[in-house]
């Protein structure tokens, strides 16, 4: 089986929106997947001059399974999502929101 078939690429040829709801359903996905909570994950998404933001909100209970130990899984994420900015000539970054 060829594994470059088995993903879906989060970038295409297309830089419009496409992209960026895919990585706001990427950071959904990842936090979904990391809470005991998963139906209070919230992704917003806004420009702030000319950096798209991710805002990430989760139950208050779960703040600490998404920053991680030292910050490790909260700093993972926001290196995929600069990472995705990068490739797509754009600035990314992910904010988590505490109560």
């Amino acid at each position: 089986m060829n594994s470059s078939n088995s993903a879906v690429p989060l970038g295409s040829a297309h830089q419009g929106a496409a992209p960026r709801a895919n990585v706001k359903a990427m950071v959904e996905h990842i936090a979904r997947a990391l809470v005991d909570a998963p139906q209070a994950v919230i992704v917003d998404q806004f420009d702030d001059q000319g950096e798209l933001v991710f805002e990430l909100e989760v139950a208050p209970g779960d703040v600490g399974k998404i920053i991680g130990r030292q910050g490790s899984v909260v700093k993972a994420m926001r290196s995929l999502v600069r990472a995705i900015g990068n490739k797509q000539d754009r600035d990314y970054a992910l904010e988590i929101v505490e109560d």
